[in-house]
């Protein structure tokens, strides 16, 4: 089931969000649930980290969309943002909080659809999916969401985990195939990067987990064309 949060002080405008979401889940099979907001303030004060989606209006009385969606992010970093402005420079400054998208008002049902369905695909993309790896000792099953990044050593790949470090022998061919579908960019020779786990890029360097990664010259269009197309934005 996805957790959508609407967060809108035009009742009108609410309605149709509503309309339009009940419209894509009996399209697509998906169970969705809804809850709106009138205000900034009271969506960032009593906030949760439950939702899977926001579709926050910029412009709203008192605290605005962006405002609420600073707070959001410093208690949040997963959930997927998507602004609905009647500005477009409004919207591009949502990058700047990791927002996905923006839509201009007013909405067409296909526009919404297109939108909101990246949306979604970038909730599903980090639930992940799975890997079997073959240790020497057995197999081991784990979750693509689960690596940092993967590191090659001769003839053996350092799966650096949330479960900690898994060695299996292979190439980086071998990983990249694995992992083709699940975000995952070079970002140089030795290193296969999560993009869902990167936590800062700097000119040279990333860093996921704690962990400070070079980006050669060699990889460094190809990784971070990546890295923005998953992430959202520009970088």
């Amino acid at each position: 089931m996805l957790r959508i949060a609407v967060v809108e002080d035009e009742t009108a405008f609410q309605e149709q969000m509503k309309t339009y979401l009940e419209r894509y889940g009996k399209e697509t099979n998906k169970e969705i649930k809804v809850d709106f907001f009138g205000t900034g303030k009271e969506f960032e004060e009593g906030y949760r980290p439950i939702y899977d989606i926001l579709l926050m209006d910029i412009q709203m009385p008192g605290v605005d969309g962006m405002t609420a969606a600073e707070h959001i992010r410093r208690v949040d970093k997963d959930v997927v943002i998507v602004f609905i402005t009647n500005l477009a420079q409004y919207a591009i400054k949502g990058y700047e909080v990791g927002a996905l998208d923006y839509i201009l008002k007013p909405v067409a049902y296909e526009v919404f659809k297109m939108k909101f369905a990246r949306a979604v695909g970038r909730c599903e993309a980090r639930s992940g999916g799975q890997v079997v790896l073959n240790t020497g000792n057995g197999m081991k099953r784990i979750r693509t969401n689960q690596i940092y990044f993967v590191e090659v050593q001769k003839h053996f790949l350092h799966y650096h985990t949330t479960e900690g470090e898994i060695v299996v022998r292979g190439t980086m061919q071998n990983a990249e195939k694995i992992l083709s579908e699940h975000h995952f960019a070079k970002c140089n020779h030795w290193y296969l990067v999560n993009l869902l786990q990167i936590s800062e890029i700097g000119k040279s360097s990333v860093i996921v987990a704690g962990v400070e990664l070079e980006i050669s010259r060699r990889s460094r269009s190809a990784f971070l064309e990546a890295a923005a197309s998953c992430l959202g934005g520009t970088i």
